[in-house]
């Protein structure tokens, strides 16, 4: 088996390699002994009607795509023992992040349900069978999981209504990279950096005109 990968630096990962990564590190975890999971046990836990956000409704295919990169990325491993009818199918993404049993339960339910508050993830990983307990021990765990070197969690802010701050992984493809980069304009750049002159340069360069018109003419009639 290939090494595992430790990633130095922040990961792009498309929504759906999030939901079959989150659905694999929740398995593990909630139904032991069902895991790894088949193809088809892995596409019914992507979209499960209960405890994801969004819910969604993604096709085998789909499914398999996104696993091959998770793969290439060293975040999965597929294999079939002689006991096995089927592929069964395995997460590398607590090797690949170095992270303990009670920090990959955080991110899984993340990854599954995007924006959450400490309390919130409190309640929520009670069927991951974490070791923190009391409130702060959860916001002690995601306050080092946001100093890591590289972040792999990040406090987002307070949702309308709430009163406490939320939390979210930073494990997807930041929505900045996917805004076109726009040089900034400047009078001296040509195409792309063009700019309207203000009302008395152009005043300026008219007189200019009319002076270079006027001495032509008196040249003219002379």
């Amino acid at each position: 088996a290939a090494a595992p990968a430790v990633y130095p630096g922040r990961m792009s990962l498309s929504a759906i390699e999030l939901r079959v990564l989150g659905a694999l590190t929740e398995k593990e975890r909630t139904t032991p002994d069902a895991y790894p999971l088949s193809t088809q046990a892995l596409v019914t836990a992507c979209n499960q009607k209960t405890s994801r956000d969004p819910v969604t409704d993604y096709h085998m295919q789909e499914v398999l795509e996104a696993l091959q990169k998770l793969r290439d990325k060293g975040l999965a491993s597929t294999r079939q023992e002689v006991t096995d009818r089927v592929p069964k199918h395995t997460h590398r993404l607590a090797q690949a992040l170095e992270v303990n049993a009670d920090e990959l339960a955080l991110l899984s339910v993340l990854m599954l349900r995007g924006p959450q508050t400490a309390a919130e993830l409190r309640s929520r990983t009670e069927r991951y069978r974490v070791s923190l307990r009391s409130l702060e021990g959860f916001e002690a765990c995601l306050a080092g999981l946001a100093a890591r070197r590289v972040p792999l969690v990040e406090n987002v802010g307070r949702a309308p209504g709430q009163s406490q701050d939320r939390w979210n992984h930073t494990l997807g493809v930041r929505e900045e990279r996917l805004q076109p980069r726009v040089r900034p304009p400047s009078p001296e750049n040509g195409e792309g950096g063009q700019t309207t002159p203000p009302l008395a340069v152009v005043l300026r360069r008219l007189e200019e005109l009319e002076a270079r018109v006027a001495a032509l003419e008196a040249r003219l009639e002379g």
